[in-house]
């Protein structure tokens, strides 16, 4: 699959999962490809928690999808985990390169082709392990240049509760009568999928002075459309900006 062209105007580009249109999602042959492109401002990623306390890249609760065994990433060790060979993008093994990355190596790549971590929390995660997770990237001198993104609130307010100056989005499938006072509360900004997002709700958003993202938007067209709504990012598997 090749990557598609969008006259992006102010608009930031964020590479789902790495570039997962080229390479298989969320393995570090995806995030150096992400990273090779300028036209690509961050490069999010999913991080689960393993059974021994260790961190990994990793979108699913069990790896049957891209990996053909299925192990359940909470239940399994990382020593187990990383044994792991993944799938290339075809369904195929064969790539020793293919296997599930610990989380420093993701935020190692991010710091080394400039580009901000869109770092999603998977799961609700206790909060010391919110806490042990931007620690680590904290030693790296990067949590700056991370956005913590999650569907489990618990996670961004206990993030927020203890580094309210990190930046965090919340996201979400559709947007609620309660969405805005729970941004505004907690300080956070909005990712929410594409289709359910409105001009009314990208005006209010802003007007609480917080930046609105998009997932995972594929279609050129669509990303016209939100790109004169004003949505500040736009996440996508294949689009590239210009």
């Amino acid at each position: 699959m090749n990557t598609i062209k969008i006259r992006k105007k102010n608009v930031k580009m964020i590479a789902h999962r790495g570039l997962s249109g080229l390479e298989r999602e969320n393995t570090n042959a995806a995030f150096v490809a992400a990273g090779n492109r300028e036209s690509y401002f961050g490069i999010e990623t999913d991080v689960h928690c393993t059974k021994d306390g260790g961190f990994v890249i990793f979108h699913d609760d069990s790896t049957a999808r891209v990996g053909l065994d299925r192990l359940v990433i909470e239940e399994s060790t990382f020593e187990t985990l990383r044994k792991l060979q993944l799938t290339d993008v075809d369904g195929k093994r064969g790539r020793t390169d293919l296997v599930i990355p610990e989380l420093m190596e993701y935020i190692r790549i991010c710091q080394k082709y400039e580009k901000v971590a869109v770092l999603e929390l998977k799961n609700e995660m206790t909060p010391d392990n919110v806490y042990t997770i931007v620690e680590k990237i904290r030693e790296s001198g990067y949590p700056e240049q991370v956005i913590f993104i999650s569907f489990a609130l618990n996670n961004l307010i206990a993030l927020k509760e203890k580094y309210p100056e990190l930046k965090a989005q919340y996201l979400l499938e559709e947007w609620g009568e309660d969405s805005l006072a729970i941004l505004k509360q907690y300080d956070l900004g909005l990712d929410i999928y594409h289709r359910a997002l409105t001009p009314e709700v990208v005006d209010k958003v802003h007007g609480a002075g917080k930046e609105v993202n998009v997932w995972t938007v594929d279609d050129p067209q669509d990303a016209e459309k939100l790109i004169e709504m004003g949505v500040d990012y736009i996440t996508s598997n294949i689009l590239e900006g210009i």
